[in-house]
């Protein structure tokens, strides 16, 4: 993990802007936290920054990234400060997984992305010297800033852990609140959807730390799982939308919601199934999946 120079950057200041200090005398730059972003390609490699010289362990390199504003979430942050100091496109990165060092009174989240190739990049400000796509297996061949340093063996066994799949009910879901949705089934699905895409942003938080070793103590905070929703019925009619696999089951949803259940388990990904439907939870558990109510996901898409 990276932490921002020891001096505030040119130009107009955040109110994030400043030092925090620990009781030990330790000192990190950003009032809100501050937040990096772990870019990898689809053959694996990283996207490092070797940092200036004058910045805190310069001449080291880790990760793209920096302080958070004010009322910025650490995915905004992220990308924000990679694409300052980068140049990348950060609309074609797809998020994975965040991990924070929380010291109390300072956190720094690490958010993991997957990007489509190599992308281009350059050094498009003063923080850095270089960047380079560096192949995983040689990440520990640089002399790394110590915190990144320090996380890279756990980051990387993330990194190697396939994505979790979330597969909805979406019917279940929809007939969970009496809204109308009976009245036009298409649009209640469609609505729907339209909320469940919101997840490639905000992504699905972490109710507490995911039983990490205590040799890894970055807890996964937050994760962005593949969306698919199975509807069926009058439903089918629904518009697709970007960000959700859509699946349109000819006769039975619950077999379908079952099926790609049993598809993701086969390819080794955690999948969790959305349903209030006890006899569909119960088909899916012997799928090897899990299985959530509505109102969880409800609450955390607002919706």
């Amino acid at each position: 993990m990276t932490h921002a120079p020891p001096g505030p950057p040119p130009g107009p200041r955040d109110p994030a802007d400043g030092w925090v200090e620990l009781p030990d005398g330790r000192r990190f730059w950003g009032r809100a936290g501050a937040a990096g972003l772990l870019v990898v390609d689809p053959a694996g490699a990283v996207l490092l920054q070797h940092r200036v010289g004058w910045s805190h362990f310069g001449g080291t390199w880790g990760l793209p990234g920096g302080a958070r504003h004010v009322g910025e979430t650490s995915l905004a942050g992220a990308l924000r400060e990679a694409h300052e100091e980068t140049g990348i496109d950060v609309a074609a990165l797809r998020p994975r997984f965040a991990v924070r060092l929380d010291l109390g009174v300072w956190t720094y989240t690490t958010v993991a992305v997957a990007a489509p190739q190599a992308l281009p990049v350059s050094v498009t400000d003063r923080e850095s010297t270089a960047l380079e796509w560096v192949p995983a297996d040689r990440v520990t061949a640089r002399e790394l800033h110590p915190g990144f340093g320090a996380a890279w063996p756990q980051l990387q066994r993330r990194l190697a852990a396939p994505d979790a799949v979330l597969v909805v009910d979406a019917a279940n879901v929809v007939g969970s609140r009496p809204d109308g949705w009976w009245r036009d089934r298409p649009g209640a699905a469609h609505r729907l959807l339209v909320a469940l895409a919101a997840l490639t942003t905000a992504g699905m938080p972490e109710e507490a730390p995911d039983g990490a070793p205590d040799d890894e103590p970055l807890p996964v905070v937050r994760r962005w799982p593949l969306v698919v929703a199975v509807l069926e019925g009058q439903a089918r009619a629904a518009e697709d939308v970007d960000g959700v696999r859509v699946v349109r089951a000819e006769r039975d949803g619950d077999a379908a919601v079952v099926a790609e259940v049993a598809a993701a388990v086969a390819a080794g990904r955690p999948v969790t199934a959305i349903t209030a439907d006890r006899a569909l939870g119960e088909r899916v558990t012997a799928a090897g999946g899990a299985v959530l109510g509505p109102g969880r996901l409800l609450a955390v898409l607002g919706f």
